[in-house]
């Protein structure tokens, strides 16, 4: 019998794709591994089709097809993420086509993009929701609640707990510690809270290297079993809205922020390239009791001026 697999590469069978679109797909996906290469697949797979249904080569394009398509995803109710997302792969890919001269110019190039909201409308834990959920996965397997802490006690992304291996972890300066795979391929070292480095240790047992999660098959653990091990600890706590591996990420940034953990840390342990993504998580950031007027008044010296001087009156002081 034949077999066929799944691939994420965009399908250049047959006469669909001139050899350079071919060649300009194949080095542009190249370029990158694992979530973000498949994401960009689903992208380009996409644009590809909706230009086919119009019988136009990718490189016949123009910016008003660009255009067009954008309005088009619009119309079908896309999210303006979504929709700028796929927008941004389709100017790297036109891009990628004029640095190895197989087009002259980008129509890419200057195409309007949707206006980001940069407030995040994700589903959110509260403190007693968060602190029920730990307590829930504490109660259950050791490979929980090693998971449940990670993502939320860590903010991992799903890809980063579920591709750690256990031969990375180690002690560094009186700290366990776990080497991980971040967004973009950076390699880095992070701390493990005081909960989890124990749970973690029952989770693997006597195992010394392979993936640090293991599914039922003892295969490594994917994102799809991650979320179900989410969806099954909430439900155990109690927890009725929908809560999944992002949810926790979501919950670790805004205690985080909400504890008062300057931008610039926070940024950091949750490896946001841009600091107003984790901005969109500070759920206080429009509370006036954080408003920095305060904390200068506070902070000036104690002869500032109360009140302005009159004409030919001196100063009153504090």
């Amino acid at each position: 019998m034949a077999t066929t697999s799944t691939s994420t590469a965009v399908a250049t069978v047959g006469s669909v794709f001139t050899e350079p679109e071919r060649l300009a797909l194949a080095g542009f996906l190249a370029g990158y591994t694992g979530l973000t290469r498949e994401a960009c697949a689903l992208d380009l797979r996409q644009y590809a089709s909706w230009c086919q249904q119009r019988h136009l080569r990718l490189f016949q394009a123009r910016r008003a097809d660009i255009e067009c398509f954008a309005r088009d995803l619009e119309a079908r109710g896309r999210a303006r993420a979504t929709i700028t997302r796929r927008l941004c792969t389709i100017a790297g890919f036109y891009k990628y086509a004029v640095e190895e001269d197989l087009i002259e110019h980008s129509p890419a190039a200057h195409v309007r993009r949707p206006r980001l909201d940069y407030e995040s409308h994700a589903t959110g834990l509260d403190r007693n929701e968060l602190g029920a959920l730990l307590v829930a996965a504490g109660l259950g397997q050791p490979a929980e609640h090693a998971l449940i802490s990670l993502l939320a006690l860590n903010g991992l992304r799903v890809s980063e707990a579920t591709g750690a291996n256990t031969e990375t972890l180690g002690v560094e300066r009186g700290h366990r510690t776990l080497v991980i795979n971040r967004k973009g391929g950076k390699v880095v070292t992070i701390p493990l809270a005081p909960r989890t480095a124990p749970a973690i240790d029952l989770a693997i047992g006597e195992r010394s290297d392979g993936p640090l999660f293991l599914s039922s098959d003892g295969r490594r653990l994917d994102r799809h079993g991650a979320a179900r091990v989410v969806r099954r600890v909430a439900c155990r706590a109690g927890i009725i809205k929908p809560v999944g591996p992002h949810t926790l990420r979501h919950a670790f940034i805004t205690a985080a922020l909400d504890a008062g953990v300057p931008l610039r840390d926070v940024q950091e342990a949750a490896s946001h390239a841009d600091p107003r993504t984790t901005v969109r998580y500070d759920r206080a950031r429009g509370s006036l009791d954080r408003h920095a007027t305060y904390i200068v008044a506070a902070s000036a010296p104690r002869g500032a001026l109360l009140y302005p001087p009159r004409s030919g009156e001196g100063m009153e002081v504090i």
